[in-house]
Protein backbone atom coordinates (compact mmCIF):
# COMPACT_ATOMS: atom_id res chain seq x y z
CA UNK A 1 0.00 0.00 0.00
CA UNK A 2 2.84 2.39 0.85
CA UNK A 3 4.58 1.64 -2.45
CA UNK A 4 1.34 2.23 -4.34
CA UNK A 5 0.87 5.61 -2.69
CA UNK A 6 4.45 6.63 -3.39
CA UNK A 7 4.18 5.56 -7.01
CA UNK A 8 1.02 7.54 -7.71
CA UNK A 9 0.52 8.98 -11.19
CA UNK A 10 1.48 12.43 -9.92
CA UNK A 11 4.74 11.20 -8.39
CA UNK A 12 5.67 9.20 -11.49
CA UNK A 13 5.11 12.23 -13.70
CA UNK A 14 7.44 14.32 -11.56
CA UNK A 15 10.02 11.53 -11.45
CA UNK A 16 10.07 11.27 -15.24
CA UNK A 17 10.26 15.03 -15.59
CA UNK A 18 13.33 14.90 -13.33
CA UNK A 19 14.79 11.92 -15.19
CA UNK A 20 14.39 13.70 -18.52
CA UNK A 21 16.33 16.62 -17.06
CA UNK A 22 19.00 14.23 -15.75
CA UNK A 23 19.38 12.65 -19.21
CA UNK A 24 19.68 16.04 -20.93
CA UNK A 25 22.23 17.21 -18.37
CA UNK A 26 24.10 13.91 -18.70
CA UNK A 27 24.28 14.46 -22.46
CA UNK A 28 25.58 18.01 -22.02
CA UNK A 29 28.19 16.97 -19.44
CA UNK A 30 29.58 14.07 -21.48
CA UNK A 31 28.92 14.50 -25.19
CA UNK A 32 28.99 18.25 -24.55
CA UNK A 33 32.76 18.34 -24.19
CA UNK A 34 33.02 16.19 -27.34
CA UNK A 35 31.06 18.83 -29.24
CA UNK A 36 33.16 21.57 -27.69
CA UNK A 37 36.42 19.87 -28.60
CA UNK A 38 35.23 19.38 -32.17
CA UNK A 39 34.33 23.07 -32.43
CA UNK A 40 37.75 24.02 -31.03
CA UNK A 41 39.73 21.65 -33.29
CA UNK A 42 40.78 24.07 -36.08
CA UNK A 43 41.81 26.72 -33.56
CA UNK A 44 43.76 24.81 -30.92
CA UNK A 45 45.61 22.50 -33.30
CA UNK A 46 47.83 24.24 -35.83
CA UNK A 47 49.78 21.22 -37.06
CA UNK A 48 48.55 17.80 -38.11
CA UNK A 49 50.10 16.18 -35.04
CA UNK A 50 48.45 18.72 -32.71
CA UNK A 51 45.07 18.13 -34.30
CA UNK A 52 45.51 14.40 -33.94
CA UNK A 53 46.18 14.94 -30.24
CA UNK A 54 42.94 16.92 -29.96
CA UNK A 55 40.94 14.27 -31.82
CA UNK A 56 42.36 11.43 -29.75
CA UNK A 57 41.38 13.08 -26.47
CA UNK A 58 37.75 12.31 -27.35
CA UNK A 59 38.25 9.49 -29.86
CA UNK A 60 37.80 6.62 -27.36
CA UNK A 61 34.77 8.09 -25.56
CA UNK A 62 32.59 10.10 -27.95
CA UNK A 63 30.51 7.12 -29.10
CA UNK A 64 29.74 6.05 -25.54
CA UNK A 65 28.84 9.60 -24.60
CA UNK A 66 26.14 9.66 -27.26
CA UNK A 67 24.24 7.06 -25.23
CA UNK A 68 22.84 9.98 -23.22
CA UNK A 69 21.50 11.60 -26.39
CA UNK A 70 19.79 8.36 -27.42
CA UNK A 71 18.40 7.82 -23.92
CA UNK A 72 17.03 11.37 -23.87
CA UNK A 73 15.26 10.92 -27.20
CA UNK A 74 13.92 7.55 -26.09
CA UNK A 75 12.64 8.98 -22.81
CA UNK A 76 10.78 11.75 -24.64
CA UNK A 77 9.23 9.21 -27.01
CA UNK A 78 8.12 6.79 -24.29
CA UNK A 79 7.35 9.05 -21.32
CA UNK A 80 6.09 12.20 -23.06
CA UNK A 81 4.51 11.18 -26.42
CA UNK A 82 2.79 14.55 -27.14
CA UNK A 83 6.10 16.36 -26.53
CA UNK A 84 7.83 13.96 -28.92
CA UNK A 85 5.13 14.44 -31.55
CA UNK A 86 5.11 18.23 -31.41
CA UNK A 87 8.83 18.89 -31.00
CA UNK A 88 10.15 16.36 -33.50
CA UNK A 89 7.66 17.45 -36.15
CA UNK A 90 7.81 21.19 -35.50
CA UNK A 91 11.59 21.21 -35.11
CA UNK A 92 12.03 18.77 -37.98
CA UNK A 93 14.46 20.89 -39.99
CA UNK A 94 16.47 21.77 -36.90
CA UNK A 95 16.64 18.08 -35.94
CA UNK A 96 17.69 17.19 -39.48
CA UNK A 97 20.43 19.82 -39.31
CA UNK A 98 21.67 18.41 -35.99
CA UNK A 99 21.66 14.82 -37.24
CA UNK A 100 23.40 15.77 -40.49
CA UNK A 101 26.12 17.51 -38.48
CA UNK A 102 26.43 14.61 -36.04
CA UNK A 103 26.82 12.17 -38.94
CA UNK A 104 29.96 14.08 -39.95
CA UNK A 105 31.62 13.12 -36.67
CA UNK A 106 31.97 9.34 -37.09
CA UNK A 107 32.85 9.76 -40.74
CA UNK A 108 35.43 12.40 -39.88
CA UNK A 109 37.00 10.31 -37.12
CA UNK A 110 37.25 7.22 -39.32
CA UNK A 111 38.39 8.81 -42.58
CA UNK A 112 40.51 11.79 -41.57
CA UNK A 113 43.81 9.93 -41.21
CA UNK A 114 43.24 7.46 -44.03
CA UNK A 115 45.29 9.62 -46.40
CA UNK A 116 48.43 11.70 -45.92
CA UNK A 117 47.10 14.58 -48.02
CA UNK A 118 47.05 17.83 -46.05
CA UNK A 119 44.01 19.04 -47.99
CA UNK A 120 42.15 15.81 -47.24
CA UNK A 121 42.86 16.01 -43.52
CA UNK A 122 42.13 19.72 -43.30
CA UNK A 123 38.74 19.18 -44.97
CA UNK A 124 37.79 16.52 -42.44
CA UNK A 125 39.00 18.77 -39.61
CA UNK A 126 36.47 21.38 -40.69
CA UNK A 127 33.83 18.67 -40.99
CA UNK A 128 34.53 17.76 -37.36
CA UNK A 129 34.25 21.46 -36.50
CA UNK A 130 30.79 21.57 -38.11
CA UNK A 131 29.87 18.33 -36.32
CA UNK A 132 30.66 20.00 -32.99
CA UNK A 133 29.63 23.63 -33.45
CA UNK A 134 26.32 23.20 -35.29
CA UNK A 135 24.62 20.86 -32.76
CA UNK A 136 25.91 22.96 -29.87
CA UNK A 137 24.35 26.07 -31.43
CA UNK A 138 21.08 24.51 -32.61
CA UNK A 139 20.36 22.80 -29.27
CA UNK A 140 20.46 26.24 -27.65
CA UNK A 141 18.27 27.73 -30.38
CA UNK A 142 15.70 25.00 -29.71
CA UNK A 143 15.68 25.79 -25.98
CA UNK A 144 15.26 29.49 -26.77
CA UNK A 145 12.18 28.69 -28.84
CA UNK A 146 10.74 26.49 -26.10
CA UNK A 147 11.05 29.34 -23.60
CA UNK A 148 9.18 31.67 -25.96
CA UNK A 149 6.54 29.11 -26.81
CA UNK A 150 5.95 27.27 -30.05
CA UNK A 151 3.17 27.95 -32.61
CA UNK A 152 1.12 24.76 -32.44
CA UNK A 153 -2.43 23.92 -31.41
CA UNK A 154 -4.36 20.79 -30.56
CA UNK A 155 -7.52 19.79 -32.34
CA UNK A 156 -10.24 18.00 -30.32
CA UNK A 157 -8.82 14.65 -31.46
CA UNK A 158 -5.36 15.79 -30.30
CA UNK A 159 -3.84 16.23 -33.74
CA UNK A 160 -1.18 18.92 -33.72
CA UNK A 161 -0.97 21.30 -36.70
CA UNK A 162 2.19 23.34 -36.40
CA UNK A 163 4.38 25.78 -38.31
CA UNK A 164 2.15 26.24 -41.32
CA UNK A 165 4.14 27.40 -44.34
CA UNK A 166 7.07 26.24 -46.43
CA UNK A 167 10.22 24.60 -45.07
CA UNK A 168 12.40 27.71 -45.28
CA UNK A 169 9.83 29.77 -43.39
CA UNK A 170 9.70 27.15 -40.66
CA UNK A 171 13.46 27.33 -40.18
CA UNK A 172 13.52 31.13 -40.20
CA UNK A 173 10.86 31.19 -37.49
CA UNK A 174 13.24 29.24 -35.27
CA UNK A 175 16.13 31.63 -35.88
CA UNK A 176 14.69 34.57 -33.97
CA UNK A 177 16.86 36.93 -31.88
CA UNK A 178 16.17 35.42 -28.44
CA UNK A 179 16.65 31.88 -29.73
CA UNK A 180 19.97 32.87 -31.30
CA UNK A 181 21.06 34.38 -27.97
CA UNK A 182 20.18 31.06 -26.30
CA UNK A 183 22.25 29.40 -29.03
CA UNK A 184 25.20 31.59 -28.11
CA UNK A 185 24.83 30.51 -24.47
CA UNK A 186 24.82 26.85 -25.50
CA UNK A 187 27.73 27.12 -27.93
CA UNK A 188 29.94 29.18 -25.63
CA UNK A 189 29.32 27.00 -22.56
CA UNK A 190 30.23 23.87 -24.54
CA UNK A 191 33.33 25.57 -25.94
CA UNK A 192 34.32 26.29 -22.35
CA UNK A 193 33.56 22.68 -21.44
CA UNK A 194 35.61 21.38 -24.37
CA UNK A 195 38.48 23.65 -23.38
CA UNK A 196 38.32 22.31 -19.82
CA UNK A 197 38.49 18.76 -21.21
CA UNK A 198 41.52 19.61 -23.35
CA UNK A 199 43.10 21.24 -20.32
CA UNK A 200 42.80 17.87 -18.58
CA UNK A 201 43.68 15.54 -21.45
CA UNK A 202 46.20 17.51 -23.55
CA UNK A 203 49.45 19.24 -22.70
CA UNK A 204 51.82 21.88 -23.99
CA UNK A 205 50.73 24.27 -26.71
CA UNK A 206 47.39 22.60 -27.39
CA UNK A 207 46.46 22.78 -23.72
CA UNK A 208 47.39 26.45 -23.40
CA UNK A 209 45.54 27.48 -26.57
CA UNK A 210 42.45 25.65 -25.37
CA UNK A 211 42.58 27.26 -21.94
CA UNK A 212 42.95 30.72 -23.46
CA UNK A 213 39.94 30.24 -25.73
CA UNK A 214 38.02 28.62 -22.87
CA UNK A 215 38.39 31.74 -20.72
CA UNK A 216 36.85 33.87 -23.48
CA UNK A 217 34.09 31.32 -24.10
CA UNK A 218 33.25 31.19 -20.38
CA UNK A 219 32.96 34.96 -20.15
CA UNK A 220 30.72 35.03 -23.24
CA UNK A 221 28.57 32.24 -21.75
CA UNK A 222 28.09 34.12 -18.46
CA UNK A 223 27.26 37.44 -20.16
CA UNK A 224 24.91 35.83 -22.69
CA UNK A 225 23.19 33.82 -19.94
CA UNK A 226 22.67 37.00 -17.89
CA UNK A 227 21.31 38.86 -20.92
CA UNK A 228 18.96 35.97 -21.66
CA UNK A 229 17.69 36.15 -18.08
CA UNK A 230 17.00 39.88 -18.34
CA UNK A 231 15.29 39.39 -21.70
CA UNK A 232 13.22 36.56 -20.25
CA UNK A 233 12.16 38.77 -17.33
CA UNK A 234 11.12 41.84 -19.30
CA UNK A 235 10.66 40.83 -22.92
CA UNK A 236 8.98 37.42 -23.01
CA UNK A 237 5.60 36.49 -21.59
CA UNK A 238 5.32 33.57 -19.24
CA UNK A 239 2.51 31.01 -18.90
CA UNK A 240 0.27 30.06 -16.00
CA UNK A 241 -2.35 27.36 -15.43
CA UNK A 242 -5.45 29.27 -14.33
CA UNK A 243 -7.86 26.35 -13.98
CA UNK A 244 -7.81 23.70 -11.27
CA UNK A 245 -4.64 21.62 -11.58
CA UNK A 246 -5.41 17.89 -11.75
CA UNK A 247 -2.03 16.28 -11.23
CA UNK A 248 -3.19 12.69 -11.60
CA UNK A 249 -5.73 13.22 -14.35
CA UNK A 250 -5.80 12.03 -17.98
CA UNK A 251 -3.07 13.04 -20.40
CA UNK A 252 -5.12 15.57 -22.33
CA UNK A 253 -3.75 19.14 -22.35
CA UNK A 254 -7.14 20.50 -23.46
CA UNK A 255 -8.53 19.75 -19.98
CA UNK A 256 -6.50 22.65 -18.53
CA UNK A 257 -6.97 26.37 -19.01
CA UNK A 258 -3.76 28.32 -19.53
CA UNK A 259 -3.15 32.05 -19.78
CA UNK A 260 -0.17 33.87 -21.18
CA UNK A 261 1.21 36.99 -19.56
CA UNK A 262 3.48 38.23 -16.82
CA UNK A 263 7.00 36.86 -16.52
CA UNK A 264 8.51 33.40 -16.36
CA UNK A 265 10.60 34.67 -13.46
CA UNK A 266 7.60 34.83 -11.14
CA UNK A 267 8.53 31.19 -10.52
CA UNK A 268 11.36 32.49 -8.31
CA UNK A 269 8.93 34.27 -6.01
CA UNK A 270 6.65 31.22 -5.88
CA UNK A 271 9.50 28.73 -5.36
CA UNK A 272 12.45 30.76 -4.02
CA UNK A 273 14.65 27.67 -3.60
CA UNK A 274 15.05 27.31 -7.39
CA UNK A 275 17.43 30.28 -7.34
CA UNK A 276 20.05 27.62 -6.63
CA UNK A 277 20.08 26.76 -10.37
CA UNK A 278 21.22 30.15 -11.76
CA UNK A 279 23.53 30.49 -8.76
CA UNK A 280 25.17 27.19 -9.72
CA UNK A 281 25.43 28.43 -13.30
CA UNK A 282 27.24 31.66 -12.49
CA UNK A 283 29.44 30.15 -9.76
CA UNK A 284 30.38 27.17 -11.92
CA UNK A 285 31.25 29.31 -14.94
CA UNK A 286 33.19 31.82 -12.84
CA UNK A 287 35.29 29.14 -11.16
CA UNK A 288 35.80 27.30 -14.46
CA UNK A 289 37.08 30.51 -16.07
CA UNK A 290 39.35 31.09 -13.07
CA UNK A 291 40.60 27.51 -13.29
CA UNK A 292 41.29 27.83 -17.02
CA UNK A 293 43.21 31.04 -16.50
CA UNK A 294 45.26 29.46 -13.68
CA UNK A 295 45.96 26.24 -15.58
CA UNK A 296 43.97 24.03 -13.20
CA UNK A 297 42.81 20.72 -14.67
CA UNK A 298 40.48 18.36 -12.79
CA UNK A 299 38.77 21.05 -10.72
CA UNK A 300 38.18 23.18 -13.82
CA UNK A 301 36.30 20.39 -15.55
CA UNK A 302 34.20 19.81 -12.45
CA UNK A 303 33.33 23.51 -12.16
CA UNK A 304 32.42 23.57 -15.83
CA UNK A 305 30.06 20.66 -15.22
CA UNK A 306 28.49 22.55 -12.33
CA UNK A 307 27.92 25.60 -14.52
CA UNK A 308 26.29 23.57 -17.28
CA UNK A 309 24.09 21.75 -14.76
CA UNK A 310 22.95 25.09 -13.39
CA UNK A 311 22.13 26.55 -16.81
CA UNK A 312 20.07 23.57 -17.96
CA UNK A 313 18.37 23.15 -14.58
CA UNK A 314 17.36 26.81 -14.50
CA UNK A 315 15.37 26.36 -17.72
CA UNK A 316 13.39 23.36 -16.45
CA UNK A 317 12.80 24.78 -12.96
CA UNK A 318 11.73 28.17 -14.32
CA UNK A 319 9.19 26.63 -16.72
CA UNK A 320 7.78 23.95 -14.41
CA UNK A 321 5.18 22.53 -14.82
CA UNK A 322 5.24 23.59 -18.49
CA UNK A 323 7.21 21.46 -20.95
CA UNK A 324 6.24 23.06 -24.26
CA UNK A 325 4.01 26.16 -24.27
CA UNK A 326 1.91 27.12 -27.28
CA UNK A 327 1.87 30.68 -28.62
CA UNK A 328 -1.11 30.05 -30.89
CA UNK A 329 -3.40 28.46 -28.31
CA UNK A 330 -2.11 28.59 -24.70
CA UNK A 331 -4.68 25.95 -23.70
CA UNK A 332 -2.83 23.49 -25.96
CA UNK A 333 0.39 23.94 -23.97
CA UNK A 334 1.98 20.73 -22.76
CA UNK A 335 2.64 20.38 -19.04
CA UNK A 336 3.99 17.75 -16.69
CA UNK A 337 0.45 17.00 -15.50
CA UNK A 338 -1.23 16.33 -18.85
CA UNK A 339 1.34 15.16 -21.41
CA UNK A 340 2.72 11.91 -20.06
CA UNK A 341 2.23 8.28 -20.93
CA UNK A 342 -0.05 6.13 -18.81
CA UNK A 343 0.53 5.32 -15.14
CA UNK A 344 1.53 1.74 -15.99
CA UNK A 345 3.93 2.80 -18.75
CA UNK A 346 5.73 5.25 -16.49
CA UNK A 347 6.01 2.67 -13.72
CA UNK A 348 7.43 -0.04 -16.00
CA UNK A 349 9.89 2.46 -17.48
CA UNK A 350 10.97 3.49 -14.01
CA UNK A 351 11.71 -0.13 -13.08
CA UNK A 352 13.82 -0.46 -16.24
CA UNK A 353 15.63 2.79 -15.45
CA UNK A 354 16.39 1.64 -11.91
CA UNK A 355 17.94 -1.54 -13.31
CA UNK A 356 19.89 -0.21 -16.27
CA UNK A 357 20.95 3.31 -15.27
CA UNK A 358 23.40 2.05 -12.59
CA UNK A 359 24.87 -0.34 -15.16
CA UNK A 360 25.40 2.50 -17.63
CA UNK A 361 26.93 4.72 -14.96
CA UNK A 362 29.22 1.95 -13.71
CA UNK A 363 30.42 1.08 -17.20
CA UNK A 364 30.98 4.74 -18.08
CA UNK A 365 32.96 5.29 -14.89
CA UNK A 366 35.09 2.22 -15.61
CA UNK A 367 35.83 3.44 -19.16
CA UNK A 368 36.97 6.84 -17.94
CA UNK A 369 39.12 5.22 -15.27
CA UNK A 370 40.82 2.98 -17.85
CA UNK A 371 41.37 5.90 -20.21
CA UNK A 372 42.62 8.27 -17.53
CA UNK A 373 45.73 10.25 -18.43
CA UNK A 374 46.94 12.68 -21.04
CA UNK A 375 47.20 12.13 -24.78
CA UNK A 376 50.78 12.82 -25.87
CA UNK A 377 52.18 13.21 -29.36
CA UNK A 378 54.52 10.25 -28.94
CA UNK A 379 51.51 8.08 -28.04
CA UNK A 380 50.09 8.59 -31.51
CA UNK A 381 53.17 7.07 -33.16
CA UNK A 382 53.23 4.08 -30.82
CA UNK A 383 49.51 3.24 -31.03
CA UNK A 384 48.23 1.90 -34.33
CA UNK A 385 44.63 2.30 -33.07
CA UNK A 386 44.87 6.08 -32.72
CA UNK A 387 43.08 8.39 -35.14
Amino acid sequence: MILHEFMSFEVLRVIWWLLLGVLLIGFALTDGFDLGVGALLPFVGKTDKERRVVINTIGPVWEGNQVWFILGGGAIFAAWPPLYAVSFSGFYLAMFLILAALILRPVGFKYRSKRESATWRRSWDWALFVGGAVPALVFGVAVGNVLQGVPFYLTPDLLMPMYEGNAIMKLLLLLNPFALLAGVVSLSMLLMHGAAWLGLKAEGTVQKRAQKIGVIAGIVAAVAYALAGVWLAFGIDGYQIVSEVVKDGPSNPLYSEVSRGGSWLTAYSERPWIVIAPAMAFIGIALAVLGLSKGKEVSTLLWSKLGITGIISSVGLTMFPFILPSTVDPNSSLTVWDSSSSHLTLFVMLVCAIIFMPIILAYTSWVYKVLWGKVKEEDLDNNAQSY
